[in-house]
């Protein structure tokens, strides 16, 4: 399982940002292709060390590839050249692949 990790700064106008967010750009993610899940943070994000982003989106393919040819489809290009629109606190865009660690 192959996640993108979207961390994003505290942006000028919160409530527009939040508004854009929900309305506007989420739409937008949801139409990648390959796209298995989408999860948002909810409420304020909390650091337990440093300093804590304003929200986290965190994105689910199934391989590093289908992240690649995510990123180069039309709808990944739409969605990437969608943030200067809204983010004005900064995103970092993170991607990595995960594997489930048995708990004890």
């Amino acid at each position: 399982m192959a996640q993108i990790l979207v961390l994003y700064g505290t942006p000028t106008n919160p409530a527009a940002f939040d508004r854009y967010y929900r309305e506007t750009h989420t739409p937008l993610a949801q139409n990648i292709p390959g796209l298995r899940s989408l999860l948002i943070s909810k409420g304020p994000v909390q650091a337990i060390a440093g300093s804590a982003p304003y929200l986290i989106a965190n994105l689910t393919f199934d391989s590093m590839a289908a992240i690649d040819a995510a990123l180069q489809s039309p709808e990944g290009q739409i969605t990437a050249a969608d943030l200067p629109n809204f983010a004005s606190g900064g995103v970092t865009l993170l991607t990595y692949d995960a594997e489930a660690v048995p708990t004890t």
